[in-house]
This record gives structure tokens, sequence and C-alpha cells, in this order.
């Protein structure tokens, strides 16, 4: 496939590689692909398509259409023209074969309809006779510009089939007739015709530009390398995905590095934005509800890492809470209308395999240029899992690795806050028919009481629970080391919903050694309330 070299201009990141080429294709994936120019700024990536704008002279045709055809080694540039001056008769575009030149010739078609043909490389040609035109596109080269004005209403003589004979009396052959189509759909040939008169001074002139075709705002925005309502990434290739909706369609990269390239600089300029706007956010909120991280991942149905029928998920951790969104929330009110939300310390986030190791090989192979097949790539890469009560889970898929390290320090850091702020928790139980109090305290660690009387039956701090055991269901076994005779003393539990519980234990032991940690410590930024306490 014929590639050209484009420049990608970036904003404030000069180390970033230049002079890649991409593909922009239709989002079904077929073959139909053209080149464009990517540009990258902080807030937006814009995609720029090659067109042809007039540089000199009067261009009042406001309908005028450019496109650049590639000439085929089977059926040419894939048209045929009808028409011409010596018959006092625009020069127009009579057919046109779709699967001749695929998605150009399908511009075309769409942008211009019938159309009186103007210009070819820039060289006017509305005066031209039949045989000229002919002979300037057949002697154009490889690439072609073609410059169409639209006609509203049908020629009259173009509604003739092919073949017909012309009402004309001139005896002229059928080549030179208007009223036939150019032979061969305008193959290069050898035979000889008079050359069209060279332009004017006063003349339009045309030339080859970069133009603005779409723009995608970077806020809120996601990029996915994955097939739709599949597992199996692309090969060199992801789409970016605006808040609203719109998309660049697939966009195709020479080689996988340099997808990877473009992947990590987009979600980078993503990821500040959200920054941003995290801050923004926290600005109004108090120092128990902010937002210490969001974003979009992939959920796989009913935690299952095959993601047949996936769809993208906005997560986000604030305050007490863990949501799950459709959308990113953009006003307060939306922050109530969440799919789905959990209490943070009583969630489990879990990490698939050694995903680090697994990404770095595949970047060294990358750069590398070592073969690699993408369908090859594991399912459970890149993916995580929010554990929840009663045995339920959802699990999530990201684009890149450095996304999910991110989510793994943000959700440290926001069950740390939230332990930080709720100091205690005490819920409901039995044992041996009696009901209890089980209560998980930062600083002393576990008690557990008389539900009517409140009177304290026993108490131990974290370092001495020495191991657990539980049925699945309801019952647990806590084994604890007596801080006295140093002997092991079991107590046994049951919670209408035990994984919450064991899931917070992990949340208090785990911000426990967090706060015993200068380094965790040093490496965080906390509101001032967390930071008192």
């Amino acid at each position: 496939m014929h590639l050209t070299t484009v420049f990608w201009l970036f904003q404030n990141n000069s180390d970033w590689p230049k002079g890649r080429c991409c593909n922009y294709g239709l989002r079904q994936e077929t073959n139909n692909t053209y080149d464009v120019c990517l540009k990258l700024t902080k807030e937006a990536l814009t995609i720029q398509k090659l067109d042809v704008v007039c540089t000199r002279g009067s261009d009042s045709q406001l309908n005028h259409r450019t496109v650049v055809l590639r000439r085929q080694a089977a059926g040419g540039l894939g048209l045929s023209i009808k028409g011409g001056a010596e018959h006092k008769v625009p020069v127009v575009i009579s057919k046109i074969f779709k699967d001749q030149v695929g998605k150009m010739v399908f511009i075309l078609s769409q942008s211009c309809g019938s159309g009186n043909v103007c210009g070819v490389n820039g060289i006017n040609v509305e005066h031209c006779t039949h045989e000229e035109v002919v002979h300037l596109l057949r002697t154009a080269g490889d690439e072609v510009t073609i410059t169409v004005r639209y006609l509203r209403e049908v020629p009259s003589f173009l509604k003739l089939p092919l073949g017909s004979p012309g009402p004309s009396s001139d005896q002229s052959s059928r080549v030179s007739s208007p009223l036939f189509d150019s032979g061969l759909h305008l193959n290069g040939n050898s035979n000889t015709a008079p050359s069209p008169p060279s332009p004017s001074a006063n003349e339009p002139k045309y030339e080859k530009r970069w133009l603005d075709a779409v723009s995608l705002p970077l806020l809120m925005a996601r990029v996915s390398r994955y097939k739709a309502g599949t597992d199996k990434l692309r090969s060199n290739c992801f789409e970016v995905f605006a808040f609203d909706g719109a998309s660049t369609n697939i966009l195709q990269f020479c080689t996988a590095a340099e997808s990877t390239d473009w992947l990590q600089a987009i979600s980078t300029n993503i990821n500040a934005l959200t920054q941003e706007n995290i801050k923004i956010i926290n600005k109004y909120c108090s120092s128990d509800d902010q937002v210490v991280y969001m974003g979009w991942a992939c959920e796989s149905p009913e935690g299952s890492v095959a993601v047949r029928t996936s769809a993208y998920k906005f997560l986000a951790l604030r305050g007490p809470s863990f949501y799950i969104f459709r959308g990113p929330p953009v006003s307060a009110a939306d922050w109530g209308q969440a799919e789905t939300t959990y209490h943070l310390y009583e969630v489990l986030f879990k990490v698939h395999k050694l995903w680090m190791a697994e990404d770095c090989w595949l970047q060294a192979r990358l750069y590398l240029g070592l073969e690699h097949s993408p369908e090859q790539q594991d399912s459970e890469s890149l993916c995580f899992s929010i554990l929840v009560g009663h045995g339920q889970s959802h699990t999530f898929r990201v684009e890149l690795a450095s996304d999910l390290a991110v989510w793994e320090k943000s959700f440290q850091r926001a069950v740390f806050m939230e332990v930080l702020r709720l100091r205690s928790k005490t819920y409901m139980c039995s044992s041996q028919g009696n009901v209890l109090c089980f209560t998980i305290d930062f600083e002393s660690g576990f008690t557990c009481s008389e539900g009517s009387s409140k009177s304290i039956l026993w108490r131990y701090k974290f370092s001495q629970l020495k191991g657990s055991s539980d049925d699945g269901k309801t019952r647990v076994k806590l084994l604890f080391k007596n801080a006295e005779n140093k002997q092991i003393e079991m107590k046994e539990l049951e919670f209408a919903n035990l994984t919450a519980v064991l899931h917070c234990i992990h949340s208090f032991i785990a911000a426990k050694v967090a706060s015993m940690d200068p380094v965790f410590m040093s490496s965080q930024s906390f509101p001032g309330s967390y930071m008192n306490s």
C-alpha cells in the first residue's frame, strides 16, 4: 500500500519522533484507506487530508471539489469523461468505476456526482477540447489531482447511453466525440494528441495542501487498539474517541513502534487534561470528597477476560466511593447517576498476571523490529479486577501498562485516604447464637463486643493477626497470637456479607502498613485533614 511521508506536529514535546506515516481507514476495517497527516496539541488531535486549494487568481466557484487519484495498473484512474470545448459542452465525468480505485473514487462520486472537470494537476481545462483533456489525464503521471465543479442538472448529452450516436454533424472519430466515453478508463498510452494550452497568468492556480478535516478534543477522550467486540489487537492501528462519541475511525501506521509512540503521546495528553480537570473539581469539593483519579477502561462482562461483548466504562475514585459510569460525569448532578457505586474500603483491587514484565518485553520486541503477532497477546494482559461483596467482581482492561500502573497506585491512595477518614468500621456478626459487634479500628486493631451491652469481649492489635480461614460463605476463623502467653487463639464469627468484611480488614491493614512506610508517605499528596490525622 502506497504511503506518503507526512510531518507530525507536537506541542511542547520536542523529544517525540517526527516524519511518521499514517493511513486513515474506515471503521468497518475495510481496505479503503487514504493518507492523512496528524497534528497533536495539548487539547486536541487534528486529522488533516490532502486537498487542492486555489493559491492564485479568482476562485469564485464555491462548489468546486478536488480529489487526488492514483492510477492503477488495471483500470487506470477508474473513470470516463464526455464532452469538450470543440462542441461547446463542458468536459464532465460520465462514469465512475468504484471497484477500480477504491476509496478515492468513492470520495469523488459522493462529493461531486456528475461534474464539470475544471482542472487537472492545477491546469485549467474548462476551455480545452475533449482530446486535450484525455491526453492530459493519460500523461499526468501516477498521481492525478482533478478539480471538479458540481453540476446540479445533468447535461442532456450525458444522459445518452454509452456508444450512442451524436446529433452533431461533426464527422470526427468516436474517440474525439464528446458523446462517447473516453476509452480504457484513461489509461496511459503512447497515442499522440495535442497538448492543452498553457494556463494564463490570470487563471486560477491550485496547489496541494494539508487541510484540517477532523479535530477531536482530548478532554475525557479514550483510545482503543482492539477490534470491536473482541480481545484481539489491531495490527499497528488504533482509534481515538472523543467525549461526544465522535472518532478518528481507524488510524493505521507503518510499524508497531510508530503506532505505540503515537498511542502513548495521545494518552499522555489525555491524562494531562484529566489531571487538570480533577484539580478543577477538587477545588470546589471538601477534603472528604476529593477525586483521586478517573478515566476510561473496557469492562469484560461477568468478570471474564475474554472480552467478546465488552463495553467501555468511565471509572472514578472519589471520596468514599468507587464509581462506574456509562460516560464521564460532567455536572455535579451526573455524579448521582452512576451505574454502580461501591465503598472503597470494601473492595479489593487485583492486577492480572505479571503485566509489567510482559509489556516491557513487548515494547523491546517492537523497537527491535522483531516479528510479533498482536493476535497472540494474552487476553489477560493489562487487566485488573475489582472484587466486591458476595463474590462479585468487575474486570477491566486498559490500553497501556502505564495506565494499569496509574490505576493501581491511585486505588491504593484512594483506599488509604478513605481508611484515614473513616478511622473505624463496625459490622454486626454472631458467634454461638449470640449477636456481636465486630469493629476494625485504625488505631487499636480488632475489637469484639456484645451487641446489647457493648461490653468488650476481646481485643487484638493488627500485628497479632496470624492467619484466617473461611468457608467462602458466611463463617470465618481468625487466628490471633496472645501477647502474654504467645499462644494462638481462634475466634470464629459469622457475617451476613463475609467478603465485604474480609476486604475491609485488608484495607485497614494495608493502610496501617502504608502509614509506617516513609517512602509511600513522602510520595503521596494528601489533603490537610488527612495529614493532620
